[in-house]
């Protein structure tokens, strides 16, 4: 794999990380601004929203500027939001440097874009999975890390980290990344036919309900794994971790599966193997061990899940990638707020045990985009 790639999967590492960074100290940021835990839980829903409206727009918006010059202005504007949100004195300002970093958020579109741009067509799926790479492993580093600082020191100390990594990463994209990279940028031009593509609207349906139904259960995965097998802080942290080793496990394995059998056949197979670890969450109740298998194989499948959809719609049309992956990263947000509202809603009133049932009516939903479509080698 081109070198590149590694340095577009370190700065979505960054980016991962501080999209999640505040999910686990919320109660510390909430005291810290004198305002509720649930207003405070706005702030990624600001994020999620501006980076599903604003990121396409940027995308366009800088269609016509090199590469490089695109992905500085992303991580420029993921920096400044990052310290915005760490100098926050109020909610306001907070979520004001939340929709910066969203909008700096193109970046990801964009390092989809370069990565199927430098490599072979039947090399995109390990291409992406390298690039996405990062994104799960924020998850696993980047999420645990954050919360640690932010309970032993302030909140702001891991928003203010995440910002000078941004601007480490700004320093060394600026430097690496050559000056013209044979990537074309994002246009609206046709991009009303590409909409009534039955592929592009099947692929950016799945997104949304396959996120959907990952989020209604992982933005609740504390509550959840509490309530399947009660624990203990430290047991918890290494069960989080454990998933998030299977996520990043899922977002290699993936590309590789791509590759290898078509994104079709991979995608029905990730998506029955997601369903089916869902039905099975509320039955691990009390036993740890079935618990953790199932959260695992669930991870492998359901994170596995990123690398082929992306392919598929670079498969439509490589010279619309760019916007492609824009719209399915908005998907990937919308489908982010939506199961994480339902998710909360039905905690409350069917326990979060229970959760996974919830979720699973999404991923029912989205094999729905399957029916009628040929399988593809």
């Amino acid at each position: 794999m081109p070198p590149l790639l590694y340095l577009l999967a370190a700065c979505n590492l960054v980016i991962g990380t501080g999209a999640f960074a505040l999910t686990g100290i919320l109660h510390s940021v909430a005291a810290s601004l004198q305002v509720s835990v649930a207003a405070v839980g706005q702030s990624m829903t600001a994020y999620a929203i501006a980076t599903a409206l604003l990121a396409p727009l940027l995308l366009v918006a800088t269609g016509r500027w090199t590469r490089r010059s695109a992905l500085q202005l992303a991580l420029t504007f993921f920096a400044a939001g990052a310290l915005t949100c760490a100098l926050a004195e109020s909610l306001g300002v907070l979520l004001a440097g939340r929709v910066l970093m969203g909008a700096g958020a193109v970046f990801t579109p964009l390092a989809a874009g370069i990565a199927v741009s430098v490599v072979a067509p039947e090399r995109r799926g390990q291409a992406l999975s390298l690039t996405f790479l990062g994104m799960s492993l924020s998850y696993v580093v980047g999420l645990p890390l954050g919360a640690w600082l932010g309970l032993l020191y302030d909140w702001r100390v891991p928003m203010a980290g995440v910002a000078a990594f941004a601007m480490v990463m700004l320093v060394l994209v600026s430097l690496r990344v050559p000056g013209h990279v044979d990537a074309p940028g994002a246009t609206f031009t046709g991009l009303g036919g590409l909409l009534r593509n039955s592929e592009v609207m099947r692929s950016l349906g799945l997104t949304l309900m396959y996120f959907s139904a990952i989020f209604t259960v992982f933005a609740y995965s504390g509550p959840v794994l509490l309530e399947l097998n009660p624990m203990g802080s430290a047991k918890l942290s290494f069960t989080l971790m454990v998933f998030g080793l299977a996520g990043a496990a899922g977002t290699l394995s993936g590309g590789w599966a791509h590759d290898r059998f078509g994104a079709v056949r991979t995608l029905k197979l990730q998506l029955t193997v997601l369903t089916a670890m869902m039905l099975l969450v509320p039955f691990t109740k009390g036993n740890y061990a079935a618990m953790v298998t199932v959260f695992v194989v669930w991870g492998l499948a359901g994170f596995g899940m990123m690398s082929p959809t992306q392919a598929r719609l670079a498969a439509v049309s490589q010279q619309q990638a760019p916007i492609l992956f824009s719209l399915n990263t908005s998907m990937l947000y919308f489908g982010t707020a939506l199961g994480a509202a339902v998710g909360g809603a039905a905690g409350a009133l069917a326990g979060y045990a229970n959760l996974a049932w919830v979720g699973a009516l999404f991923a029912l939903v989205g094999a729905l985009s399957f029916i009628g479509v040929r399988r593809r080698s």
